[in-house]
């Protein structure tokens, strides 16, 4: 029997997508993407010039700040999909020589509103799932290439299972933190 590797790896992405975290950003509030369960949060919060931007640093505190919502789905829809998608499948006119780190290829403002930030989403999700599922077997062990940087030389698919975990792994968290502001509002913390 032949495993049909690329229909599974995005059989996998897909489910989780369809049946876990997509599902579960159903109702959310602006009140409940922006909270912040403690006190140093990292977040979405308007920059000096008054843009929005993500709490972030050169390099991550130990241990990791706990993080909102908010900044869960900009890191997913920005930095895990948005901008390795707009380097891997374009459109990316004038950035040709952008890596998949750039973040000049995912220039939209951020989203300071839960249904805006859904759909920053859902777009990056689709834009990269397309390109991914353009992809046949030949394209997924091919190497990545120079938009890769140092991981140039590992094949199309690491980067494509990467870019799952990171999904299942921080839309776990959204949905964690769904759970806590849902008990907290409930009378239960």
């Amino acid at each position: 029997m032949t495993m049909d590797w690329p229909a599974a790896i995005i059989g996998q992405m897909e489910f989780y997508w369809d049946f876990h975290l997509r599902p579960r950003l159903e109702g959310l509030t602006d009140e409940e993407y922006l909270w912040e369960p403690v006190a140093g949060c990292w977040s979405v919060r308007p920059g000096p010039d008054g843009a929005l931007v993500a709490d972030e640093s050169e390099t991550p505190p130990e241990p990791p700040p706990v993080t909102t919502i908010a900044w869960r789905m900009v890191h997913i829809g920005r930095d895990v999909f948005g901008i390795r998608a707009r380097s891997f499948f374009g459109p990316h006119e004038g950035l040709e020589d952008a890596d998949m780190f750039d973040r000049r290829l995912w220039p939209d403002p951020l989203p300071g509103t839960a249904a805006d930030a859904i759909a920053m989403l859902e777009a990056a999700y689709a834009h990269w799932l397309a390109g991914v599922k353009a992809l046949d077997l030949a394209g997924m062990e091919a190497p990545i290439g120079p938009k890769g940087e140092w991981f140039a030389k590992d094949p199309m698919a690491a980067l494509v299972l990467h870019l799952s975990r990171e999904l299942m792994a921080h839309g776990a968290e959204i949905c964690l933190l769904r759970d806590l502001y849902r008990a907290k509002w409930n009378g239960n913390g």
